[in-house]
């Protein structure tokens, strides 16, 4: 009997053995290994990214506005893309408007007009005693026609040593130029003297004024003469004004002292101040210096060749 229920409870203890090892092994799991196994990252990166790609898309649906009624709005432009206001196209009528022929489309005065101004009334400081100097011009006349009166000259210590006028007919060919042809009378030096002359005179680009004159005399003789001058604004009235003459004859003249050639010429520097534009008192330094032949006849006169001068004086017009 006894050894009946031994036998029992070993079959029960074996039978019951697979099922309490499993319950055990499922609240006691073993122990990790020493050596953890090997992970392939990048197929982990992988897959995680395409089920996080899947899970997203799966999450955002796809949404068809145009099956729902809703028009897709067009993309909006910039306000540089088009003007407000399209420029039209060029047309002859503006290019003439922008580029005027100023030549045939001015307007002339048909009143007659005139003008009088002494550019040099001056006293001149020399080495033996004092002098005075003179250039003048005046006109009379339209636009296009003008009667014109020309006169320069110089005395030295009471003495008158030149002294000319001219008498010309002045005609507009250009908005800024003239022809001038007419007479040109020499009181001195010398014997008094007759010239026709002709020349242009006028307002160089940036400002020069430039006069150029020719003219031919008694026996074939010929002489012609150049001026320039410009005016730096200092302020709206003190005004610097350069000058420059030159002077040459075609031929010989010792009776009055010429040379062929380049005669002389004559730099001058003048600062004034405007008053008002008709009333400009003003000082300033002269320098004159005599080349080729006429050098030689002062030489032989016993003057300077060239010759630097203090002077002072008035610009008058009216």
């Amino acid at each position: 009997m006894t050894t009946a229920r031994s036998l029992l409870s070993v079959a029960l203890a074996l039978a019951l053995a697979p099922a309490w090892a499993q319950d055990h092994s499922q609240h006691h799991p073993p122990s990790a290994p020493a050596t953890p196994p090997a992970h392939d990252h990048a197929a982990m990166d992988h897959a995680a990214m395409e089920h996080t790609a899947v899970d997203q898309d799966a999450q955002q649906p796809v949404v068809d506005h145009a099956a729902m009624g809703h028009d897709v709005p067009a993309p909006v432009r910039s306000a540089r893309d088009e003007p407000i206001e399209p420029i039209p196209p060029l047309t002859d009528a503006d290019r003439a408007a922008a580029f005027p022929e100023l030549a045939h489309g001015m307007h002339h005065a048909p009143e007659r007009n005139s003008f009088v101004m002494f550019d040099r009334l001056e006293a001149v400081d020399l080495d033996h005693g004092r002098g005075e100097a003179w250039e003048a011009q005046a006109w009379f006349g339209s636009d296009l026609n003008r009667l014109w009166l020309r006169s320069e000259g110089e005395r030295e210590r009471g003495r008158t040593e030149a002294a000319d006028l001219e008498i010309l007919y002045g005609r507009s060919i250009t908005p800024w130029w003239d022809l001038v042809t007419g007479l040109k009378h020499d009181f001195k030096p010398g014997d008094s003297r007759d010239w026709a002359a002709f020349g242009v005179q006028g307002l160089a680009p940036y400002k020069f004024e430039l006069s150029a004159t020719a003219y031919v005399g008694e026996g074939g003789a010929t002489a012609a003469t150049v001026e320039a001058e410009y005016e730096v604004l200092l302020t709206n009235r003190l005004i610097l004004q350069p000058r420059v003459e030159l002077e040459a004859f075609g031929k010989d003249d010792p009776a009055r002292g010429l040379g062929s050639g380049l005669s002389t010429a004559e730099a001058g520097l003048r600062l004034r101040y405007e008053f008002t534009r008709r009333f400009a008192p003003y000082v300033g330094v002269a320098w004159e210096r005599a080349y080729g032949g006429t050098a030689d006849h002062r030489r032989d006169e016993g003057e300077p060749v060239q010759d630097t001068r203090l002077v002072a004086g008035l610009r008058l017009w009216f």
